[in-house]
């Protein structure tokens, strides 16, 4: 999961969770499922920055002897 994916996750949970008011649903709580997307949404997203973010551009440099 990439940090873009992980972002929309976090904003459609809180649309879900705090945007949408349901009266009357059979079976699931579409606010708890709104929950679960931002917690699934945060967890990506610190694993993607642990993940991508230690990348870096890294230049190494080699000295050769010009004859």
């Amino acid at each position: 999961m990439g940090i873009g994916v992980s972002v929309f996750l976090v904003a459609l949970g809180g649309i879900l969770a705090w945007g949408v008011n349901v009266d009357h649903s059979n079976g699931f709580n579409i606010n708890s499922i709104g929950v679960i997307l931002m917690v699934v949404g945060a967890i990506g997203l610190v694993v993607s920055m642990a993940i991508f973010g230690g990348r870096r551009g890294r230049t190494v440099v080699e000295e050769r002897e010009v004859v």
